[in-house]
């Protein structure tokens, strides 16, 4: 898959932008706060109906505008495709593919495969457990799209049940309709976990053999998923809570409260590894996002890479940039520093000026 092109109109800090990209290396580099990440954002909102940064739709519209709107062209399979979305302060987002409306954005996904890569990712390790259950949602959202419904079906039930705990303290009579909520939270739930396990099952496979080979051979890892339930259990544990939850006034127990850990040579590096380490795991992990879309979709993924080069060391830069191969690639810096003058090829170059592309 390649992206040949993008058209912003009031988005971020757009009033209007066109440009086309090569299927090779297009770096993007001026100042900071001058627009170059808004690019990469709307990429990756075209193709997963998401922000990366979490942000709503009426934060990306530019200020003072009512709307916006994305228009993103690609190349898959031979076949040019478009993907047209109209963002509103006040509705929801509309999104055509080929100019046919599409009723759910999850019905983008598996058109295009994206990989978003920023500095705060290296920190996925050390931060917390939030952080990795969207490391896991977001990655098998992509290729996924059952997942991606049992998710938002989740988080509804979720927050009525958590609606109704706070309820209940001043209306006992309440208590009986807690049975509806739980069947729905272990209906869903239940997906998530066995999802999330298959998940880490494969991101073993991979990212073990990607950090053996950034290490040189001398690091081992291992990713252990640790659901807050096991998919088998929920309903019990659910039960058990009760009380607990009463008391709390939220749900204890279920999916949103999962984790993993990351292990070097048997060794958990969120509590004991040294910062090189945890870095050295999160690039692992996100490098791994490529082959996982690759074999479940058929499909290259494009690599947005906003300003993470300067957050590495000269080794596992030069790995990063020595794995991109034949993938499309996104990259935002402040400037065109020797690192990235001299050690891979660049075939466009953008200069990102105040929102606008300077000659």
């Amino acid at each position: 898959m390649i992206i040949e092109s993008l058209e912003l109109k009031n988005i971020r800090n757009y009033e209007s932008l066109a440009i086309g990209f090569d299927p090779g290396t297009n770096i993007f580099y001026g100042d900071n706060a001058q627009g170059k990440t808004n690019i990469l954002e709307a990429l990756y909102l075209c193709g997963t109906s998401k922000s990366h940064r979490g942000s709503r739709d009426f934060e990306i519209i530019r200020f003072g505008e009512e709307e916006g709107h994305i228009r993103m062209k690609l190349r898959r399979d031979g076949m040019q495709r478009r993907i047209d979305m109209h963002l509103r302060k006040n509705r929801a987002k509309g999104v055509a593919i080929d100019g046919v409306p599409i009723r759910r954005a999850a019905e983008l996904l598996g058109l295009s495969g994206m990989v978003f890569f920023s500095p705060e990712d290296l920190d996925i390790i050390k931060r917390g457990p939030g952080e990795r259950r969207r490391f896991m949602d977001a990655l098998i959202s992509q290729t996924d799209r059952y997942y991606l419904h049992e998710l938002s079906a989740y988080q509804k039930v979720l927050l009525q049940r958590n609606k109704l705990l706070k309820e209940i303290p001043m209306n006992r009579q309440l208590t009986g309709t807690l049975d509806i909520w739980d069947e729905q939270m272990i209906r869903y739930g239940t997906g998530l976990i066995d999802a999330r396990k298959r998940l880490i099952d494969a991101l073993n496979r991979i990212a073990s053999e990607i950090h053996y080979n950034l290490t040189g051979g001398r690091e081992s890892l291992a990713i252990v998923y640790e659901p807050n339930t096991p998919a088998d259990q929920f309903a019990d544990d659910l039960a058990a809570a009760r009380d607990r939850d009463l008391r709390f006034r939220q749900s204890t127990v279920g999916p949103h409260r999962d984790d993993f850990r990351v292990m070097t040579d048997q060794i958990d590096i969120r509590r004991f590894g040294s910062q090189g380490q945890q870095r050295s795991a999160a690039l692992s992990l996100k490098l791994s996002e490529i082959p996982m879309i690759e074999k479940n979709t058929g499909q290259t993924p494009v690599l947005l890479l906003d300003d993470v080069l300067s957050e590495l060391d000269e080794n596992r830069q030069n790995y990063l940039l020595s794995g991109i191969g034949n993938v499309q690639t996104m990259i935002t810096c402040t400037g065109m520093d020797e690192f990235v003058e001299h050690k891979f090829p660049i075939n466009r170059v953008f200069h990102v000026v105040k929102g606008s592309i300077a000659d």
